[in-house]
């Protein structure tokens, strides 16, 4: 899976991410304070993220700021893209579930390394629901993606 990340901070555990993501097998493409030269502003690098991820550039992506908010903010103000504050695992699991999040956030400041790979496990553990309700309320929110977009 191609998995775009941003982090506004070169921290251990945006550190962590990578490494795991890429343990995982998925093929990692880095924004921000991670890779040198890049604008390391949340709002900016976490739109580089979601927008690979819109532009079908990216499979999915994983936003981190201090406090997670911030990055999830800038990635959901992207069209088409689904962004899930999550700080632990059963969270990310309901994301999947039942919003069909397509990016996930995490606080650098909350985020232990267990506590990482325990979220990880359950974000690609879990598939998006076929419940009618589920798929009626993601179908919503890209209406309203399609109307403040005009298209």
């Amino acid at each position: 899976m191609r998995i775009s990340v941003s982090s506004d901070m070169d921290e251990p555990v945006a550190r962590a991410l990578l490494d795991e993501l890429r343990e995982r097998g998925h093929d990692v493409r880095a924004h921000g304070a991670l890779t040198p030269g890049d604008d390391p502003r949340w709002a900016v690098c976490s739109e580089a993220a979601a927008r690979e991820v819109a532009e079908g550039r990216a499979d999915q992506a994983v936003v981190c700021c201090w406090t997670g908010t911030g990055a999830s903010i800038a990635a959901n103000k992207v069209p088409g893209v689904r962004a899930a504050l999550c700080t632990d695992a059963t969270t990310a699991d309901g994301a999947r579930r039942w919003n069909d999040a397509n990016v996930l956030a995490l606080s650098l400041r909350l985020t232990s390394a267990p506590l990482l790979t325990e979220i990880l496990d359950a974000w690609f553990a879990a598939a998006p629901s076929e419940d009618p309700e589920d798929r009626r309320n993601v179908e919503r929110t890209a209406r309203l993606d399609r109307l403040r977009t005009g298209t």
